[in-house]
């Protein structure tokens, strides 16, 4: 394992503009899960789809009542080892940009500052008519204050800032917008939807600026990601990864080093 750490570094030192691509991997030591086990298989239920959501009024009780329960203990996640030691690799100069799946913003959290949010963040609430957005800790208390009787003893907290379980949620009351009263939805992207072209279109433009890209803590088995590490081989920029388990892209990568990404960027930086 010391000497992959050591020829990972190898291959940072060669380079002055990584870039880095992150994944739910990353924030499983900050105690917020991840989707897929280490053969990149679902190892819970898929979430919400986008379609589902905007079409049924069943489906927003469904996962606002889920929210309801999950959010506080998302709301509690704090960066761990991997998320500062990124930090401090662009504070050095050897990371230039970070592209993260996640929703969770601990990357900001932990002082990154050039970073794109692809799949938006869960601490924002949006308006599908209107575009207001409103902050997601003033909807929990709405919700909170409506559904007072909504308990749990216990449940997992999902990846998506909701919880894994299932009662009877055809009493939870909906927030509406503050403005229009139209559907309000979390400010990220629901499967089925697609990601911003704007924020696609920076992505691109980071990918073509690199000289390096780090995979750390992603199966890339969603195309939203999986498309920049694509361009990244199309482009021969070298491709490196950490990650616990298989990927879409091992065949692209020059390197990958399996294991903990938490214990593994530390040793890197």
């Amino acid at each position: 394992m010391q000497s992959d750490i050591e020829n990972l570094r190898g291959v940072m030192r060669k380079h002055e503009r990584i870039l880095v691509i992150s994944g739910a991997g990353i924030s499983t030591n900050s105690g917020i899960g991840d989707y897929r086990d280490k053969k990149g298989d679902w190892k819970r239920v898929q979430p919400v789809k986008h379609q589902a959501f905007m079409a049924s009024h069943e489906w927003r009780q469904r996962y606002w009542g889920r929210s309801q329960l999950g959010y506080p203990s998302f709301l509690q996640a704090q960066p761990n080892e991997g998320h500062q030691a990124l930090a401090q690799l662009e504070a050095q100069g050897n990371v230039f940009a970070l592209i993260t799946q996640n929703v969770d913003r601990l990357h900001q959290k932990a002082g990154q500052q050039t970073v794109i949010d692809l799949h938006g963040r869960l601490d924002q609430v949006i308006c599908t008519a209107c575009g207001q957005l409103e902050a997601r800790d003033d909807i929990q208390l709405w919700l909170e204050a409506h559904n007072p009787s909504l308990q749990a003893e216990s449940f997992v907290p999902a990846p998506d800032g909701d919880a894994d379980l299932e009662v009877e949620f055809s009493q939870i009351q909906v927030p509406g917008c503050s403005l229009c009263d139209g559907i309000l939805k979390p400010h990220v992207v629901f499967f089925g939807d697609s990601v911003p072209k704007p924020v696609v279109e920076q992505a691109y433009s980071w990918v073509a600026q690199a000289d390096a890209v780090l995979v750390v803590g992603t199966s890339l088995m969603v195309y939203s990601s999986y498309r920049f590490v694509r361009r990244a081989n199309e482009r021969s920029i070298p491709i490196v990864a950490i990650n616990n388990g298989v990927t879409r892209a091992d065949e692209l990568f020059a390197m990958k080093v399996s294991g903990d990404c938490s214990e593994l960027l530390r040793q890197l930086v």
